[in-house]
This record gives structure tokens, C-alpha cells and sequence, in this order.
């Protein structure tokens, strides 16, 4: 892999739950039947958005949304060219997704190739009445026709820059950083 160095930190700890509290407000404006709502993050980081987002409905609404976390590497149409053994984590959702509305959660949204991969892989768990995707970041460059309905920030990104999102639960820090292949 090549070099990177960082250019800039587009958001701080705070700036990052300040956004989280927006788009928790606007999932619920959005959300005509809170209970048929749940959360599915994607892993990695889609995880810590998804429970992070239904903790702070909880603390607005008093609703427990369900959160499930979803696998998508062997859905992944590069499979092949990742790696010979790729690593499976496990998917965890513990509610039935048929009629649900379902919020899919991750940090970036890039090309939609990963987007495609978990709508696959949550279709194979049943049939949700709605799948709506939120994002932390959406940097442009897509490669299918996918849309995030909730965004956290819209960053523009040439080909050669990286967003990297910090979160505590998986990396013992938290930001977004924005970094350049050197």
C-alpha cells in the first residue's frame, strides 16, 4: 500500500456527536413508524454509528431500536482480489428484518460497491418493507446509483485522497481524517 500523509482533520470527537444528535433528530422528523425501525451497521464502523445512533434515539424518544451488524465480505465482488482467506466476521441480527424499516449505517460512502454488498447480504436475511442508508461521510466518486438518504457531511475528495474515520470503539481514538496517497 502506498504512503499516505494526513492533510487535515475534517471533524473532532465533538463535531462527530454533534453530527450523530442531527441525524438522530432527522431520522425521527423522517420516520413515520418508529416501531417498525432498526438499525443495521455494517462492519466496521457502520457498528459503532448504529448503536451509537439508537442510544441517542433511546435518550430522545425512550424507543429501543434493534441494531444488528452485518458481515458484507463475502458479498464483496472483489473477494477475489482482497485476499485468499478473508476474514468473516460474524453478522449478528436478532430480529427479524421482514416489514422492518431498516436504516443501514456505515462510515463512508465511496464507489457503492459496499453498499451493494450488504444490501445483498441483508436481503438474504429477509424481505424489509424500506432499506434507507445513512452515512457519516459521503465523499463522491460512485461507481452505482446509491444514495445516502442521511449524511452526516459531504466532503469532496480527489482520486488520490482517503477519508479515514476514528472511532473509539474501534481504533481508541475518534475523528475523520482526511489523507493523501504520497
Amino acid at each position: 500500500m502506498a504512503p499516505i500523509r494526513e492533510k487535515s482533520q475534517l471533524m473532532s470527537a465533538s463535531e462527530i456527536d454533534r453530527t450523530l444528535v442531527r441525524l438522530a433528530h432527522e431520522i425521527l422528523e423522517k420516520t413515520q413508524d418508529l416501531h417498525r425501525l432498526a438499525f443495521i451497521g455494517i462492519r466496521r464502523r457502520g457498528v459503532p454509528l448504529a448503536i451509537r445512533l439508537a442510544e441517542k434515539i433511546k435518550s430522545l424518544e425512550g424507543l429501543t431500536v434493534p441494531v444488528g451488524f452485518l458481515d458484507i465480505n463475502l458479498y464483496r465482488d472483489d473477494l477475489s482480489t482482497v485476499s485468499e482467506k478473508p476474514v468473516h466476521n460474524a453478522t449478528e441480527i436478532n430480529f427479524p428484518v421482514t416489514g422492518k424499516d431498516i436504516i443501514l449505517m456505515d462510515d463512508v460512502l465511496y464507489t457503492g460497491r459496499t453498499i451493494r454488498a450488504a444490501l445483498d447480504a441483508l436481503f438474504d436475511k429477509g424481505r424489509p418493507a424500506r432499506v434507507q442508508l445513512l452515512v457519516l461521510i459521503d465523499r463522491g466518486w460512485r461507481e452505482l446509483p446509491i444514495e445516502a438518504r442521511y449524511v452526516g457531511r459531504m466532503v469532496q475528495t480527489s482520486a488520490n485522497e482517503i477519508i479515514e474515520v476514528k472511532f473509539q470503539e474501534v481504533d481508541q481514538m475518534e475523528k475523520v481524517l482526511l489523507v493523501e496517497r504520497t
